[in-house]
């Protein structure tokens, strides 16, 4: 199939396509006239490529998965090289976790010197609600704690600042 026609099908841009190929990702063939031919199994290369760059992959971490496919295996998972690129992406997402938590727990604190009284979160909301408010008086506020907003996703994050003490869970 030509370019044009691998791209509708994928959902992609021919400059998507030429890219891969730049890459190294995609291998097209050339047609005696020079036009880009690609085979039925390209499709597949390009649908796992895209799904990979969806859940935040990188072209070089996608490069295991083609492979794979290549080599004739059903799925772009089914080597260990993949795996390993799976492995590793997940703890580079439980350390930007671990900071994200290290952080809104830092944040917390500076509001509670800031406003005493104050939360971030009414009483009753999930912690991730989209009606974010500062309430003041009346509740006691709802206190941060490392790990409790993913519940057992993380786990509690040790507070490793100098002057910290330890793991204060959050808010002081």
């Amino acid at each position: 199939m030509r370019i044009g026609e691998l791209a509708e099908r994928a959902g992609v841009s021919t400059r998507a396509l030429r890219y891969y190929e730049q890459q190294g990702l995609l291998v097209a063939g050339r047609s005696s006239n020079g036009y880009r031919e690609y085979r039925e199994s390209d499709l597949r290369l390009v649908e796992e490529i895209r799904s990979l760059l969806r859940a935040g992959f990188t072209l070089e971490d996608a490069r295991p998965f083609v492979d794979c496919l290549r080599a004739g295996h059903a799925a772009g998972a089914a080597c260990p090289e993949s795996k390993a690129v799976y492995r590793r992406r997940l703890a580079e997402i439980d350390a930007d976790i671990r900071t994200l938590v290290r952080l809104r727990a830092e944040v917390a604190e500076q509001l509670a010197r800031a406003c005493p009284g104050c939360a971030l979160f009414p009483e009753g909301n999930d912690d991730h609600a989209d009606r974010r408010e500062l309430r003041h008086g009346g509740t006691r506020p709802r206190q941060a704690r490392p790990g409790r907003l993913l519940d057992r996703l993380v786990p509690p994050v040790q507070d490793d600042r100098p002057d910290s003490g330890g793991d204060r869970g959050g808010v002081p």
